[in-house]
């Protein structure tokens, strides 16, 4: 399950998941195009970063110092959304 965590000023939603079996996060994050949408997963703590589509390698950076400063907020709103629905 995700949940919404923010909306940046160009419509990017990030989202992210309960904290999983191995202690890591999953980070959807989804900004709205002409015909779609460009999308990009990464999985804290690693920063790994997968499926990346539509986004520079700047606007991921940028994607990356913004989780690396709200990471310690994302896990603890994950544990919390993980014990409310476990």
């Amino acid at each position: 399950m995700l949940y919404n965590y923010i909306k940046l000023a160009d419509e990017t939603q990030i989202a992210y998941s309960n904290i999983q079996d191995d202690n890591t996060v999953e980070i959807a994050i989804e900004r709205p195009v002409a015909g779609g949408f460009d999308a990009a997963r990464c999985l804290l703590p690693a920063y790994r970063w997968t499926s990346v589509e539509g986004f520079t390698q700047k606007e991921i950076d940028d994607l990356a110092d913004l989780l690396q400063h709200n990471a310690p907020l994302i896990f603890r709103l994950a544990r919390e959304a993980t014990k409310t629905y476990a």
